[in-house]
């Protein structure tokens, strides 16, 4: 059996492993995270570049939590350096939270934490990680297919709705308005039944783009399902609000779509579709998303049932601007 002391380079020599919770130098490239496999916030790693990162569902929390089983301030995560051996190690300490902190299915008061370890808080459960540059690629990649919808490229309603709670609380703290917009193509049937599904995706596809073309580099457009289509835009009062909506409807209005048609001779020939918005601002209308986007979508359909091509306020003594319906057949 060799001994602990034998020389590494020396043929059926063994080498010493790392202490659990150490970083060797050989894995210094390879940084802490939280990875999630639940919840909101699914597949996301979450890097722990700080000496103490604190979780909880406070807004000063390092990582926040919207979930009501995860306290203000829940757990923490600190990470030690010893300069003597090029390691590093890391411990959790539950901060006293009501529903606790599980590592690996068992309550912890404190603990280290080793490369894999389960961590549950609330209803999120995540996995303590050392990822290299490769590892936290392939997680955000995992992430932008989930949060992402795959055809247009905006996100899912389910991660619009994520990133809304998380905008309202940050609205409400710093004291500033937002606007929701839902949006619906017009006729969007009569492009299915002329063209084909085909063009329809491809109407849908290009819509995406045009939509977030239209909105400011800060806001969050998704495609909530179907031809129907949401956005939430930053620091943007009713006035703001209306003005972006405008934009988009005027954007989609104007831009020719394409249609994918190989037996005519002609070539590709397109088609105009229009789009009708409603609109509702925090906290004028509402202070809790879920309702504003009621709001905004009882808006989208007051626009509906008097023209389509328009957009509607939820106050109703907000103007309603509109414009011409383009012709829908090939031009």
């Amino acid at each position: 059996m060799p001994s602990q002391n034998s020389n590494a380079d020396e043929p059926g020599a063994t080498q010493l492993r790392p202490a659990k919770g150490e970083v060797t130098p050989a894995q210094e490239e390879r940084r802490p995270a939280l990875v999630s496999l639940s919840g909101e916030l699914l597949a996301v790693p979450i890097p722990l570049e700080r000496a103490e990162v604190i979780i909880g569902r406070a807004l000063e929390a390092d990582v926040r939590l919207n979930d009501t089983r995860v306290s203000r301030l829940h757990a923490r995560i600190n990470s030690k350096s010893d300069p003597t051996t090029n390691t590093s190690s890391y411990r959790i300490t539950d901060l006293g939270s009501t529903n606790g902190t599980l590592v690996n299915g068992e309550p912890i008061t404190e603990v280290a934490l080793n490369d894999g370890d389960k961590i549950v808080i609330g209803d999120h459960l995540f996995r303590f990680d050392l990822l290299d540059e490769i590892d936290r690629e392939f997680q955000q990649q995992i992430h932008r297919l989930i949060a992402h919808d795959e055809l247009t490229g905006l996100l899912t309603s389910k991660s619009f709705f994520s990133e809304l709670r998380r905008e309202a609380a940050r609205a409400e703290a710093d004291c500033r308005p937002f606007c929701v917009l839902m949006m619906d193509l017009d006729y969007f049937k009569e492009v299915n039944d002329t063209y084909g599904h085909l063009v329809g995706s491809q109407t849908l596809e290009e819509t995406g783009r045009v939509i977030k073309e239209a909105l400011r580099a800060g806001d969050v457009a998704s495609r909530f399902g179907g031809e129907e289509f949401a956005a939430f835009l930053l620091d943007a009062n009713y006035a703001q609000g209306l003005i972006a909506a405008e934009r988009v409807r005027v954007a989609v209005a104007e831009h020719e779509f394409s249609v994918t048609r190989r037996d005519s001779p002609d070539g590709p020939a397109t088609h105009r579709i229009t789009i009708s918005i409603g609109v509702a601002a925090y906290p004028d209308d509402a202070t809790d998303p879920i309702h504003l986007v009621e709001l905004a979508d009882s808006a989208l359909y007051r626009a509906k049932r008097s023209g389509r091509n328009r957009i509607c306020a939820y106050r109703p003594s907000l103007a309603v601007t509109e414009g011409p319906l383009p012709p829908r057949r090939p031009s």
